[in-house]
């Protein structure tokens, strides 16, 4: 081989948690390190640049109900950089391999024949569920999540019903934008008292929380001046908030 051959390039598709950097893996800021390119979501801590200090930054936002990158253009920017032979990291917010894009980016790039590798990160669900204080999966109101987009890609809803009538807790992301048709929905099979929360900016200084019921979801994410991005919780263990928010308050009265 010769000595000046040029060395592959390889993408990193890169986990970057919720919000503040100290979500962050260690090996995600190893892999920040070694950066010669940072592809950066706009869902992603823009302070993350500070960790890559050789890369060069290119911002390739997408975000529902905004002007975005197109899917096709970031992944023409991830093969071109790496056939470079440069270190390519696609940042992305949350784990990028929940509803983070990353099947069609692990296609496009395996295709190509594209050396490619995956950190995985803190989704905003669980730290969601982190700061109400509960488990998604607490054995006394259920058997387990279901973590559901309901942004679909042609438009069209999930079978709500169908997924109330499982039992689970339900964490749906992308929602925000529908949420007065998905309670309505979810309340053709759960109970107007079954507890729902909002969690908006999940893991961040900006962070917002709302424990409520599920017919009066819509309306009090609506007063509290709830947005994107935010997850919308559902489901029996998401009760466990409101004794956990009456211990804290307990608490604070006790300490004052």
């Amino acid at each position: 081989m010769s000595i000046n051959a040029k060395k592959p390039g390889k993408v990193t598709l890169l986990s970057a948690g919720p919000g503040d950097l100290d979500l962050l893996t260690i090996r995600a800021a190893r892999v920040l390190a070694t950066a010669d390119i940072l592809l950066l979501d706009d869902l992603a801590n823009q302070d993350i640049v500070t960790l890559a200090p050789h890369a060069r930054v290119i911002c390739v936002g997408k975000r529902g109900g905004c002007k975005s990158t197109p899917q096709a253009f970031i992944q023409r920017l991830m093969q071109r950089y790496a056939r470079k032979g440069l270190h390519v990291v696609r940042a992305k917010g949350g784990d990028a391999l929940l509803f983070g894009r990353a099947g069609e980016e692990l296609a496009a790039l395996r295709g190509a024949g594209i050396a490619v590798d995956i950190v995985n990160g803190v989704s905003s669900g669980f730290a969601a569920a982190a700061s109400l204080g509960i488990s998604l999966t607490h054995r006394d109101h259920c058997q387990g999540v279901t973590f559901v987009t309901a942004h679909m890609q042609d438009h069209s809803q999930p079978d709500w019903r169908a997924l109330a009538a499982t039992g689970m807790t339900l964490a749906i992301y992308m929602g925000m934008s529908r949420i007065a048709n998905i309670a309505a929905s979810l309340l053709d099979a759960l109970p107007a008292s079954t507890p729902a929360a909002v969690v908006q900016h999940a893991g961040s200084p900006d962070e917002k929380r709302l424990v409520t019921t599920l017919d009066r979801l819509a309306n009090d994410a609506a007063e509290a001046g709830l947005g994107s991005p935010a997850v919308i919780f559902v489901g029996g263990a998401i009760g466990e908030a409101v004794s956990f928010a009456a211990r804290q308050q307990a608490g604070t009265a006790h300490a004052a």
